[in-house]
Formats: C-alpha cells, sequence, structure tokens
C-alpha cells in the first residue's frame, strides 16, 4: 500500500476517495476513527492509500482533481 493523499477536511477525503473508486480503483482511508481517542477536535489527518499496482494512476487522478 502507498499513502497518497492525508487531511483533516472529511470532504476532500471523501472527494478523492470518489475520484478513485469512479475510476475502479480501491482506496483504503487509514486513522478513520482516531477522532475517537483525540476528542473529534480533527487535529490528526485521515490518509488515503492504495495498492502499489495503482500508485500512479491514483496519483494522476489526484492531480487531475486538484487535490495534489
Amino acid at each position: 500500500m502507498k499513502e497518497l493523499f492525508r487531511s483533516n477536511d472529511p470532504v476532500e477525503i471523501s472527494f478523492a476517495e470518489a475520484v478513485l473508486k469512479a475510476e475502479g480503483i480501491e482506496p483504503l482511508v487509514l486513522d478513520q476513527h482516531m477522532s475517537v481517542l483525540e476528542g473529534s477536535l480533527g487535529i490528526l489527518p485521515k490518509r488515503l492509500a492504495v495498492a502499489d499496482d495503482d500508485e500512479a494512476a491514483a496519483r494522476a487522478l489526484l492531480q487531475d482533481a486538484g487535490l495534489l
């Protein structure tokens, strides 16, 4: 797995996830439930990762979407 993107903004994470899924790339959202530990302050960013084989295509898609 390769981490491609991280953000504290849940809308950005959702958008990035939707962009990748629309093209058949299945992303993994890491640290999704860390808000329970931090008290829902939004300090810890969520991370988006994809399989090693999908990294180049996923990176290009996120760049085209203006996220990278």
